[in-house]
């Protein structure tokens, strides 16, 4: 630093909001930065949190800058992550500033953690040798330091035995390093016996890791057929090789069982990472991430922006899954982007399912990725038999959703003391309730969607933005008491339909709102596994990796749900939803059955399904959408925009059509008023960019907005690049 001049050195700082590049700040007289080191500067009349970034270092009046504040004592983002923050900034046109905010939400881990105060034996001994005394002598033999109260814990004495030999000097106050998150996985604790196609598989992960370059493979296996204990192997690998692993998983509710497995093979449970997790174990887990000292992590999407300091692989489990799509501010999908991650890193990615997306499956055909394949569930147990109940021949009784046929299967598995399962991916009592007398209908007053009824809770409640309100006794419109009535059903009124038909049985329904949250959600999937329930009524979160050893009856209630949007990809969720539902069923070995109640019985999903022909399901399924150039065989974006009045979304959303560039592989639609056309008080329109797959999509965007009206009052404008929702 040139400290005898008023021109000093000035640095690149990424700060976390909503800034296109970096700010300049001056760097003090005797303060070192480096590209990634996590600094705290003046933005406005706050201070904040940024990293510096790449870039050429400017040299300016000093006046005219304000200083970096300090340098955290922290190891600085690696150049590899600084890559991935450019290019997600890049891809989802999003603010850099935006994507940096997620790898800095744990403020309090850029100090360093602090030291622990402890015990350690000395030479002296007591002035008398209770029994309580020589058991903490005994306990603290070999010279390791031990906090108090894990000292007097291990010997099993209170901690004024512990005071009483410290005061005598026979133990020593020390300084001791924070504890570990976790321990340190051992990756032959329990090596596993494999099936024949297990280790085959297993020794295609086991070369990808050991080849130490970018490389993607799609582990394609059906449910059962222990697609995780083959990819443990690959982070066996990894974790040999002295890298760090990150495992990506689609729902918080199955974190706990996999850390179950996970320490079985491997003696310690890797460290978490989700929205669940307290604030202090999030600032610890960042904090031991980014010095090397996790050396495993299992988390949700966000987990991919952790500052990994020897990151050398990445799973994605259940890679098919929506929940991997983030769209709220920076939209992205966590499974692309892994791959992408790899690829900046230079280390090998695995993709797991039992029903790949359609994108995978094509990037596997091509050559792009690997492919290793499970074709049978473990220990040669059977799939279950699938059959479908067309509605139209066997309906369910008049006020009921249940099939004769369903139910009589229902009766026969808990006379064998087996356990059933309903699928309806339909949250609450019922969608919709409606007065008998007048018609009114229950809808939100912020958004364009009707209040479900929770009748456990006594409420009415708004899916999308959260709006509540007692259930009343009369209705509001024309104030006739008890004329209220439920339209459709949800998860709810199934289990008061199974309760009235086998009052005697054990019944639970598990619900991603249920009371309790994912505490008493875990607890309800622990019961079911253990054999607790004999029926459960689920949502889609009983569809995900869940083994439930007595389960040997799947019935979905209505299998028809998913197909009744104009979704482009209603089709492959049906299918894998369906699929991955079903193969709940005979996961130990029982003989199983899966019915599925279908007004559709001829539908290709359903045939596919009934079949087990999913080969052909992928085939038909790829093969519309090469012929419809939809992804991956060409290109989507999705631009919304919202406002307070529909008035001004409307006219923002022109305005952008007329500023489109003109494109011969590019083409735009609409603007159309969204499905959803107001959520929270906002009036939506959408626009879709469809295009070639080797066309810029982003620069046509870029030169769209700019080009197009300025935003004023209320609008906002969001751009999904790849969107998965379109309503």
């Amino acid at each position: 630093m040139i400290e005898d001049s008023p021109f000093i050195a000035a640095a690149p700082v990424l700060v976390p909001m909503p800034s296109e590049r970096p700010y300049t700040y001056a760097v003090p007289p005797g303060m070192r930065v480096v590209p990634g080191s996590i600094v705290r500067v003046p933005l406005g009349p706050r201070q904040v949190a940024g990293i510096v970034w790449d870039g050429a270092v400017e040299t300016v009046d000093a006046k005219k800058l304000r200083p970096i504040e300090e340098v955290f004592d922290c190891p600085p983002i690696d150049k590899a992550m600084r890559r991935f923050v450019d290019w997600i900034a890049q891809y989802t046109l999003s603010a850099p500033g935006m994507v940096a905010r997620m790898l800095l939400r744990a403020p309090e881990a850029f100090d360093p953690e602090p030291w622990i105060e402890g015990l350690q034996r000395t030479l002296a001994e007591p002035d008398r040798l209770t029994d309580a005394r020589r058991r903490v002598l005994e306990t603290a033999e070999g010279g390791l330091a031990w906090t108090r109260s894990g000292l007097a814990h291990a010997a099993g004495v209170s901690s004024t035995v512990i005071d009483g030999l410290r005061a005598q000097g026979v133990f020593e106050t020390v300084m001791i390093p924070p504890r570990p998150v976790v321990a340190a996985p051992d990756p032959s604790h329990a090596v596993p016996e494999l099936m024949p196609d297990q280790k085959a598989a297993a020794e295609k992960l086991r070369a990808a890791v050991a080849a130490d370059v970018f490389n993607v493979t799609l582990l394609d296996g059906v449910t059962g057929s222990g697609k995780t204990e083959v990819y443990f192997e690959a982070i066996a690998a990894a974790l040999d090789k002295g890298r760090q692993v990150l495992i990506l998983l689609p729902e918080i509710a199955l974190t706990h069982a996999f850390l179950e497995r996970f320490q079985d093979r491997f003696g310690a449970k890797p460290a978490e990472w989700h929205s669940d997790l307290p604030p202090r174990m999030r600032e610890r887990v960042w904090r031991q991430v980014a010095e090397g000292g996790v050396r495993v992590v299992a988390g949700a999407r966000s987990a991919l922006f952790l500052p990994f300091k020897e990151l050398g692989l990445i799973v994605v489990d259940e890679e098919h899954d929506p929940a991997y799509k983030q769209e709220d501010r920076v939209f992205y999908n966590a499974r692309d982007m892994a791959v992408v991650r790899g690829h900046i890193g230079g280390f090998p990615v695995v993709l797991a399912s039992a029903t790949p997306s359609v994108e995978s499956r094509v990037n596997a055909s091509q050559g792009r990725y690997h492919r290793a394949v499970l074709s049978a569930r473990f220990a040669e147990a059977a799939l279950p038999d699938l059959k479908s109940i067309d509605m139209r021949r066997a309906p369910p009784a008049r006020g009921g959703f249940l099939s004769p046929v369903l139910l009589e299967q229902m009766r026969r598995t808990l006379e064998k003391n087996e356990q059933s399962l309903l699928f309806l991916n339909r949250r609450g009592y019922a969608p919709l309730t409606l007065c008998r007398v007048c018609g009114h209908r229950f809808g939100c007053p912020v958004c364009s969607a009707w209040l479900v009824e929770h009748r456990f809770r006594g409420q009415l409640v708004c899916h999308h933005c959260g709006h509540n309100e007692r259930r009343p006794e009369a209705c509001p419109e024309c104030g006739t008491l008890d004329h209220l009535v439920a339209c459709g059903p949800g998860v709810e009124r199934i289990a008061e339909e199974v309760v009235g038909h086998f009052p005697d049985a054990r019944t639970i329904v598990l619900s991603s709102d249920l009371l309790g949250g994912v505490r008493r959600l875990r607890l309800e999937l622990e019961a079911v596994a253990n054999g607790e329930a004999d029926i459960v009524i689920g949502t889609q979160l009983v569809a995900k990796g869940h083994n439930f050893p007595g389960m040997t009856l799947v019935g979905v209630v209505d299998a028809d749900l998913g197909l009744a949007n104009g979704d482009p990809r209603a089709a492959e969720r049906t299918f894998q939803l369906l699929s991955q539902v079903t193969g709940r069923a005979g996961r130990t070995g029982k003989k199983s059955l899966g019915l599925l109640q279908t007004y559709q019985p001829d539908h290709p999903v359903m045939r596919a399904i009934v079949s087990g022909d999913s080969e052909a399901f992928y085939e038909r399924e790829i093969a519309e959408r090469e012929r419809a150039a939809l992804p991956p065989f060409g290109r989507l974006a999705g631009i919304i925009v919202s406002a307070a009045t529909r008035g001004e979304a409307e006219s923002h959303a022109r305005g952008l059509r007329r500023a489109a560039p003109q494109a011969s592989d590019l083409f735009v639609l609409g603007p159309a008023e969204a499905p959803l056309s107001l959520i929270g008080g906002r009036h939506r329109f959408r626009l879709l960019v469809q295009g070639e797959r080797r066309a810029d999509m982003q620069g046509f965007i870029r030169a769209m907005l700019a080009e197009g009206p300025k935003l004023r009052g209320s609008v906002r404008v969001q751009v999904d690049i790849d969107p998965q929702s379109f309503l």
